[in-house]
């Protein structure tokens, strides 16, 4: 007996590695393997990668004021 497919599902897109444009695997996914997860990891920790955002110094204490 086989079980129906559902009809809702709609499949990955296939995306590239972002380390080395490569077809990357559902293992490691978004990458294509360990190795350039570990890459991708190791620039985090290193800080190559940053998310601005405003500086302490610059925040209004006024706005905390009202707190």
């Amino acid at each position: 007996m086989t079980t129906p497919k559902p009809t809702n599902v709609v499949p990955l897109r296939k995306t590239k590695c972002p380390i080395c444009s490569k077809a990357s695997t559902t293992e490691f996914r978004p990458f294509c393997s360990k190795r350039c997860a570990d890459i991708d990891l190791g620039r985090w920790l290193n800080e190559d990668y940053r998310i601005p955002a405003e500086e302490a110094a610059e925040l209004d204490d006024e706005e905390f004021a009202d707190l």
